[in-house]
């Protein structure tokens, strides 16, 4: 395959003689090209934003992921997600990602940083690691390479926090999206290889699925949720002249408020838009790590809150794990917010069901003697009612075509 950049430059040139602009304007035909792959990739069927499978003929391939979103009992589902196999036409590479919207135009906020993060972050990706290669080359170093474990974290991190700061700027001065006091979180991850790379913006959470030394799997949680009373965040927020405290009727439950006003109180300390209490200490930069994936780790687990408000780490792998271990893999992200559902009936009940998305990413192909190493299968179940008890949530499946 030919080299990312000199890939990808081709292509923006190509796009830039398209469109009768000249080849010094270079981010302007990134940026373009990026939206090209993207919907290319689309026309392939290898991004899934909603139903379908996306199947890859990659040999370098091993991933298999299952994805399942439902709406709750709020209205509109404000939950939505994605998944790009081959990602930027690499057969190494794949994003995926979750977005929690809030506030009246959550749904749209959610939505709009669902379709711009991930050709954002492609063009930036390839800007940085363009420069990076030319720096190198220009000092005659020849200790690092970009592909080297640490400095490819570098660049994907500086990748990650110019894309995530472009988009929320976007959104501030979108014109038909209100982001005043609505916004989204955002928890995604590139998987290039045995490498993985996650950037966290809020209280979605990515827990990785691992085999431990009883043979048993464990979950090791991969991000920390952005709430207003961690210590570090805590002292940005009242540094930024905002408040901090919780409701008499939410004990426990932390919020960023302005210096005045009752409103809003957002429970979380990073978002997108929010732009009310921007400047009390709100920000939308991520938290960006890395994980090398070994033989023993088996999954991750993204999932927005209404899935972590009800369900433990470690009861999540286990839904998980299980689903694989019965030849249910495309169907564990299903399993998961079903578990999810049942659980909120128990533990909240009189409290209207949150939105719940899942996605079930795996590292390792099954050898079945069939094609299954071969094919990415991603199951979305998108149920639009109040649910019921597991019989009734399997009926309507059925009889909305999702099984």
């Amino acid at each position: 395959m030919v080299p990312f950049p000199s890939f990808f430059n081709g292509l923006a040139r190509t796009v830039s003689m398209k469109k009768g602009k000249p080849a010094s304007d270079e981010r302007d035909s990134g940026k373009e090209a990026a939206e090209e792959l993207a919907k290319d990739a689309k026309r392939n069927e290898l991004i899934l934003s909603s139903s379908g499978t996306v199947k890859s003929s990659s040999s370098k391939s091993n991933n298999f992921a299952s994805v399942c979103s439902r709406r709750g009992q709020k209205g509109v589902n404000q939950d939505c997600l994605v998944v790009w196999e081959e990602f930027g036409c690499q057969d190494d590479m794949m994003f995926c990602g979750v977005f929690d919207g809030h506030g009246p135009w959550g749904h749209a906020v959610s939505k709009r940083v669902r379709e711009s993060v991930p050709p954002s972050l492609l063009c930036n990706w390839q800007e940085t690691l363009k420069a990076s290669i030319d720096t190198e080359m220009e000092l005659g170093l020849n200790d690092h390479h970009p592909h080297d474990h640490r400095h490819r974290f570098e660049i994907w991190k500086e990748s990650f926090l110019k894309t995530y700061a472009a988009v929320d700027q976007q959104l501030k001065h979108h014109p038909k999206i209100d982001t005043f006091s609505s916004g989204s979180t955002a928890l995604t991850i590139v998987k290039q290889g045995e490498h993985l790379m996650i950037a966290n913006v809020g209280d979605s959470r990515a827990v990785l699925g691992t085999t431990s030394e009883n043979g048993g799997v464990s979950a090791v949680q991969l991000t920390v949720d952005c709430k207003p009373n961690l210590p570090q965040e805590a002292e940005r927020i009242k540094n930024s002249k905002g408040r901090i405290f919780c409701l008499p009727d939410e004990p426990g439950v932390y919020r960023i408020w302005r210096p005045s006003g009752k409103t809003p109180g957002l429970a979380l300390s990073r978002a997108f838009g929010d732009y009310c209490i921007k400047e009390f200490g709100l920000i939308s930069t991520p938290e960006v790590t890395q994980l090398r994936i070994t033989e023993s780790d088996q999954f991750v687990i993204l999932a927005t809150d209404g899935v972590w408000d009800v369900v433990s780490n470690q009861e999540a792998v286990r839904v998980v794990s299980a689903a694989a271990a019965n030849s249910n893999r495309e169907k564990a992200a299903k399993r998961l917010v079903e578990f999810a559902a049942r659980a909120w009936k128990r533990k909240r009940s009189g409290i209207a069901l949150d939105d719940m998305s899942a996605i079930c990413l795996f590292f390792h192909r099954i050898d079945d003697g069939g094609d299954g190493g071969q094919q990415q299968v991603v199951e979305s179940s998108m149920i639009v009612s109040a649910l019921g008890d597991r019989d009734d949530e399997d009926d309507l499946v059925k009889k909305n075509g999702l099984d």
